[in-house]
């Protein structure tokens, strides 16, 4: 195996209006996974707004809906 040093930094914000800190995403990343459980998220609208601000920003979508509560090993080998 090759020698490399990997770092993966993680910033998470919570609570009401927090959208806008995905825009910061705008240099760090081309490409975003896009995960998500049952639907809910459609339901209420937080989809659109997400996805909106990413095509905004000109970032490429992998989306990985229908993950269920604490997935098994076969869902996160798909």
């Amino acid at each position: 195996m090759n020698n490399f040093s990997y770092s993966i930094p993680t910033i998470i914000h919570f609570g009401k209006n927090q959208l806008h800190h995905l825009k910061e995403i705008k240099e760090k990343a081309s490409k975003v996974l896009l995960v998500y459980g049952g639907g809910s998220i459609k339901q209420n609208g937080i989809y659109d707004a997400v996805v909106s601000v990413l095509k905004t920003c000109k970032k490429n979508i992998v989306e990985d809906g229908g993950v269920m509560l604490n997935p098994t090993v076969d869902k996160l080998y798909e």
